[in-house]
């Protein structure tokens, strides 16, 4: 009998879940987008064309078989589809809320590119993972037996996490030292409620901690504990400490009071959500209530900040890029998302400084697009005689992160970098300068994406098992 759960692009459109309506999403930190119900996600899955070269998989990442769960959601066997789901990807339930799905698998579907529409892959990733946690087939690691060998990770983000899971499936004793108070690391303090509600998160970590993960937190390793000393207690250390320095703005008043650092903002905000007490954010200094609000930036952070500037309460919102729409990093869909709940967006804007020792407003430069440059992007250049002043008593500056110093923070000058900061690791390996010891993540590409950090981690996992495998046999 023919197959007639797949193909179905041509007779039903593209349908993603439903969006709050906008005053419900400006009023909370939910997430915005509704579950789908099963057989919306039966059908929405059956519109995958199965071709045969999946360009889906190709360009995610971690490879994810995304043809065959979608072909096992179409059937409704959602057991098998979480299985083959989860067997390339740790942490499906959170990439499919926060992948950037427009640039990647979704933005290379097939049948997108032929006119009908991309299939929603991240909402049905989502559905799978979350159903599989509703029907409890979502378990704690269980290793077949324990090993000896010991693993100390230096970074709780989803680069270490996603380690720190693959070795202890395999047996590794594993041991996270992280220096906030909650393991997640970005994924916690980085990323608003509205795009990874944070009972997500916490649910994931506590499955790690039940599978025999061990987690030390507030525990800044180079201030109260020596890297050596992390060293010394393992066979192997894999740091994953992601970059979480903030690229400063120059020029006149840019010392401002009310010029805060996205980072800072973001984690006032998520740390309040969990209903910590938060001195800067009770003072107001963190908070955007009554306040017109500027954000300078155009990359997903920015995108959250100015997002989460609207749900606080802000007077208004406006968000300075100095490329245009067409040339910024951030995605699409959250940019449409942010217009959606009032965001401005002032295209082709820089600041030149700042007025008002507790800031009042940025001295804005209009600028135009040049010649492109060496990658083939314009290169944004001054609009001579167009300045004026954007009023603001919040500026939120949303210009990417660099990396910490760690051989000097550590004392461990073997710990070679390049000439960005970053650390120096081998392709695939992820094998640093120094013996026993990798890096992975945004430590070692720069500010990235979560799944790259989640493929780094599982293919360190997978180097360091080798290596482990090779000293047993040296050893017999």
């Amino acid at each position: 009998m023919a197959d007639t759960s797949m193909l179905k692009f041509v007779t039903i459109g593209r349908d993603m879940p439903e969006k709050r309506t906008v005053d419900e999403r400006r009023a909370d930190f939910r997430e915005i987008y509704a579950e789908y119900a099963a057989a919306k996600a039966r059908e929405q899955a059956g519109r995958c064309s199965q071709c045969g070269v999946p360009y889906c998989q190709t360009h995610c990442p971690l490879h994810n078989n995304i043809p065959d769960w979608l072909k096992l959601t179409a059937e409704g066997r959602l057991q098998e589809a979480y299985e083959i789901s989860q067997a390339t990807n740790a942490f499906p339930e959170i990439c499919g809320r926060i992948c950037p799905q427009d640039r990647l698998c979704e933005g290379n579907c097939v049948i997108e590119q032929s006119g009908h529409g991309t299939v929603t892959i991240g909402s049905v990733e989502k559905y799978i993972t979350d159903t599989a946690w509703d029907e409890g087939w979502v378990q704690p690691i269980a290793p077949v037996a324990e090993r000896a060998e010991s693993v100390g990770i230096v970074g709780a983000g989803p680069g270490g996490l996603a380690a720190a899971e693959r070795l202890r499936r395999a047996g590794v004793q594993v041991t996270v030292h992280d220096r906030h108070d909650r393991p997640g690391g970005l994924l916690t303090y980085g990323i608003p409620g509205f795009k990874l509600e944070k009972d997500v998160v916490m649910r994931r970590t506590a499955l790690l901690a039940d599978g025999g993960v061990e987690f030390v937190l507030n525990c800044d390793v180079g201030k109260d504990i020596p890297f050596e000393e992390v060293r010394s207690r393992h066979d192997a250390v894999l740091i994953s400490t992601g970059v979480c320095r903030s690229r400063e703005l120059k020029g006149p008043g840019s010392g401002a009071k009310g010029i805060v650092r996205a980072i800072d903002y973001l984690t006032a905000s998520n740390r309040k959500g969990f209903g910590d007490y938060v001195p800067e954010f009770d003072s107001g200094e963190m908070d955007a209530a009554g306040r017109r609000v500027v954000v300078i930036g155009g990359g997903d952070t920015a995108m959250d900040c100015v997002r989460t500037a609207v749900r606080q309460g802000a007077t208004s919102v406006k968000c300075l890029y100095r490329r245009d729409r067409a040339n910024m990093p951030g995605s699409q869909r959250e940019v449409a998302n942010a217009e959606e709940e009032g965001v401005e967006f002032v295209w082709l804007t820089a600041p030149k400084g700042f007025t008002g020792d507790a800031v009042t407003g940025v001295v804005v430069q209009r600028m135009r697009l040049g010649a492109p440059d060496a990658t083939g992007r314009q290169v944004p250049e001054q609009d001579t005689g167009s300045d004026y002043v954007e009023s603001a008593d919040l500026v939120i500056k949303a210009l990417g992160f660099e990396p910490e110093n760690l051989p000097e923070l550590w004392g461990e000058h073997a710990l070679e970098t390049t000439r960005w900061g970053t650390i120096k690791a081998r392709f695939q390996t992820h094998e640093t300068s120094m013996d026993g010891v990798y890096a992975i993540g945004d430590i070692v590409r720069g500010a990235s994406l979560v799944v790259w950090a989640i493929r780094d981690g599982r293919e360190a996992a997978d180097a360091i098992l080798e290596r482990f495998g090779r000293q047993a046999i040296a050893a017999e």
